[in-house]
């Protein structure tokens, strides 16, 4: 009985290199596809046809791939730095545009957190928020640490959009229930003031209004020192 030829392995398809930047391709794929709560190095390794070995001499943890993911979306950025707009409205405008791309995307949200990105993009976005605060009057250290305390601010409120907008999370008429059953001698302020006091307004004026209360807060401390 004749035996059947042996196939060689050298007739398959050679794969293609790894490199970190196919890694984050494959990355934003599989996020696109599955969403980012899918992504781990074990099920990005299969998606590339390797084992998670070969992925941690590129990207050494899931936080560094967070941080490489983060930056790739912020890409979708307008950080161009001669846009026409006054710079406090620029600097809204590019924070605004920041907290609705994070608030698309529920897990990186939550990983941004806790994590730097890491890139040119996170940069680009760095340079555009300190030339504002430059143009606002404030000096460059000053300048860092309100850039900080701005990008806190949007990625809560990101994290925080993105989370009630899954399947699981509570609604806006769970807290207005909660407000609603203060007991008046209790808590007499807070039933005086009604539960609309604390729900009314879009998410866009009330990060709007944050961003005006933060810049013109950091700004008057800065007068003052």
């Amino acid at each position: 009985m004749r035996r059947p030829e042996p196939v060689s392995r050298r007739d398959r398809p050679a794969k293609p290199p790894l490199s970190r930047a196919a890694i984050i391709d494959a990355a934003m794929e599989l996020v696109r596809r599955e969403g980012a709560a899918k992504l781990t190095m074990r099920r990005l390794a299969a998606e590339l046809d390797t084992g998670p070995a070969s992925l941690y001499v590129y990207v050494r943890n899931t936080t560094d791939l967070n941080a490489l993911l983060i930056d790739r979306h912020l890409a979708d950025l307008d950080l161009r730095w001669d846009a026409p707009e006054p710079a406090r409205e620029r600097l809204y405008r590019v924070l605004s545009d920041y907290t609705h791309l994070l608030s698309r995307q529920p897990a990186l949200a939550q990983a941004a957190l806790v994590t730097w990105p890491e890139g040119p993009h996170y940069l680009d976005l760095l340079e555009l928020l300190l030339r504002l605060l430059h143009d606002l009057g404030l000096e460059t250290a000053v300048a860092a640490r309100a850039v900080d305390l701005l990008l806190q601010h949007a990625t809560a409120s990101a994290a925080e959009w993105a989370g009630h907008a899954s399947d699981d999370s509570q609604e806006l008429s769970d807290l207005e229930s909660t407000l609603a059953a203060a007991d008046p001698v209790r808590h007499p302020t807070l039933t005086a003031a009604g539960p609309a006091v604390f729900t009314a307004g879009s998410p866009d004026e009330r990060t709007a209004w944050a961003v005006g209360v933060l810049v013109d807060g950091i700004l008057a401390g800065a007068a003052s020192s």
